[in-house]
């Protein structure tokens, strides 16, 4: 299967900290890869490099062929964003940001129509897209902001932290509509502290750790190599006991 994310020894530094420590992975087109570790690991700072939104300091990242820093621009018309901090305009209803999102992503009128009716499908809102966001919870925020997200189907989607903070309806509701898109083709990364989220979701997983990689596998393999119940405990396993080296299984 082709790998349309290839990052090899990548390295981002603030000043004198290091926070992006020589990493390598792939993804795979049409997989669901999850980055993941512990507050301050890089992991937000990776995927902020992916979609360029920082640059890199050093190291090759390779988007469907596309080089980061030469071909940042073109990476952007495949690929979309939805940081953890997002916000939105409150003083829009739901269907008047849609559609204004619709027209930053086409000039065309007909393909601005298709973006919105998926984005209402994806949305699920139904008539509440019609209220003010102002009196949207935080979940139904957060389906608005995936389905502006994905609504022009980009052939690449990072996502970090999806469903943060969110109940177990609308958190299963995010992991699902998440889990249809890869079956229409779309590839994803994503970045999660819900270990139990990462098990049910990702079909790899990159544990990062003081700007490292320190294990890439299933779940499955993970918790085979460290002898292990649950990805919780590979995670301490990783952070606490494997602090260094790279192992790629």
């Amino acid at each position: 299967m082709k790998n349309v994310i290839v990052v090899k020894d990548l390295v981002k530094k603030f000043g004198k900290t290091t926070a992006v420590d020589s990493i390598s992975f792939t993804v795979k087109k049409g997989e669901i890869f999850a980055l993941i570790g512990p507050n301050g690991a890089g992991k937000s700072t990776t995927l902020r490099i992916l979609a360029t939104v920082l640059a890199p300091t050093s190291g090759e990242v390779g988007i469907y062929d596309y080089d980061i820093n030469q071909d940042a621009s073109k990476i952007r018309q495949i690929m979309t964003y939805l940081p953890e901090e997002a916000g939105s305009y409150k003083n829009m209803t739901g269907m008047s940001y849609l559609k204004f999102m619709a027209a930053m992503f086409s000039d065309s009128r007909k393909e601005q129509e298709e973006y919105l009716t998926f984005a209402q499908h994806i949305a699920g809102l139904g008539d509440r897209l019609k209220t003010k966001l102002s009196s949207y919870s935080k979940g139904m925020v957060r389906k608005l902001l995936l389905a502006r997200t994905v609504m022009s189907k980009p052939r690449l989607t990072i996502l970090d932290e999806p469903t943060s903070g969110l109940d177990v309806t609308n958190a299963l509701f995010i992991r699902k509509t998440i889990q249809d898109l890869t079956k229409q083709g779309m590839t994803v990364l994503l970045s999660s502290h819900n270990m139990l989220e990462i098990e049910f979701l990702s079909d790899r997983v990159g544990m990062i750790h003081k700007g490292k990689i320190t294990g890439i596998g299933s779940s499955q393999d993970l918790m085979k190599k460290y002898k292990v119940q649950n990805l919780e405990e590979v995670f301490e396993a990783i952070t606490h006991v494997n602090s260094e080296g790279n192992t790629d299984l």
